[in-house]
């Protein structure tokens, strides 16, 4: 007879990753390394650069600078963890520590929920409403919203990983997954854990289905306005810097449906763990790539940095 017994301070868990397959797991420590390394550097790149170039100092690149210090540390959260476990045999997490990761997992993952929507409607107050951006965007306001990005992540994380942490794991200790992670820990439960199901469903709705719906609604407004330009430069320059967005977005939103807006007893852990591979690695390596790549500001920034230094 299995005895219910809650987890304590005292206990850890084994986080079995990709364990299954061990011929892949020096090549994915070598992938994800480099990956790694790619967004240390491009994320203070940007903040580094939006920073010291005046030019800079815009409601756009303020936002990015958010969203390049969110991916900075939504990636330090799990990955560093995640190297350690592939480099050696030691798989094991402390029950605090895996608390400690499953909070900022999902605070840093809402607050990029709600900053990227942040981001969407800049790009519609810069687009539809030329006239009134700086009245709109103003740089207190900007500020605010920042604040409310990282604020909401936060406290739904609070809630939500105090919930799942509830349960009585009943069962082994071993996460199948690479980091702690709300479907794979509702796994190790052995009572009814439908009504846990049933709140991640509705908050990954809320933060997932409503800001896409908001995204989406804001570049809806962008395009039928792009549709009415006359100017070619200025059509570009739109089209440049939302489809930039739009990208980012594709990137983060689409795994992340895929991960947790299905029940966890419907996904299949393999998959899931490649899923959020691809969100934790993948895409914040690439957000700097794509909004640097083609962009004139960043491009003109570069060399005015440099010219400083060179006259220095």
């Amino acid at each position: 007879m299995m005895m219910k017994k809650n987890a304590s301070f005292e206990d850890f868990f084994i986080l079995l990753g990709f364990s299954n397959w061990p011929h892949l797991e020096v090549v994915l420590f070598v992938v994800i390394l480099i990956f790694y390394l790619i967004t240390l550097i491009g994320n203070l790149f940007i903040i580094i650069l939006s920073y010291l170039d005046s030019h800079l100092h815009t409601p756009m690149y303020f936002f990015l600078s958010n969203l390049s210090f969110l991916d900075l540390c939504y990636t330090t959260s799990s990955i560093p963890q995640l190297l350690v476990n592939l480099w050696g045999p030691e798989k094991t997490i402390s029950y605090a520590g895996c608390m400690v990761q499953l909070y900022f997992v999902l605070a840093l993952g809402t607050a990029e929920c709600v900053l990227l929507v942040v981001m969407s409607y800049d790009r519609y107050a810069a687009v539809c409403r030329p006239l009134h951006y700086t009245v709109l965007m103003h740089p207190r306001f900007c500020r605010l919203l920042a604040a409310a990005s990282w604020v909401s992540g936060f406290t739904t994380s609070a809630l939500h990983s105090s919930f799942t942490f509830w349960i009585p794991l009943c069962r082994h200790r071993l996460v199948d997954h690479f980091f702690c992670e709300v479907p794979a820990l509702l796994r190790l439960s052995c009572v009814d854990t439908h009504a846990n199901e049933l709140t991640l469903m509705v908050m990954s709705s809320i933060f997932v289905l409503i800001p896409l719906i908001l995204i989406l609604t804001s570049y809806g407004a962008i395009a039928w306005a792009v549709l009415s330009m006359q100017s070619t430069t200025g059509l570009q320059k739109v089209l440049r810097t939302c489809g930039a967005h739009l990208m980012v977005v594709s990137l983060f939103f689409i795994p992340v449906m895929c991960m947790y807006l299905q029940p966890p007893s419907e996904n299949s852990p393999d998959q899931g763990k490649f899923i959020a591979l691809f969100y934790t690695v993948v895409t914040p390596s690439l957000n700097p790539l794509i909004y640097t790549l083609r962009n004139k500001d960043v491009r003109g920034a570069v060399k005015r940095l440099m010219g400083w230094e060179w006259g220095m």
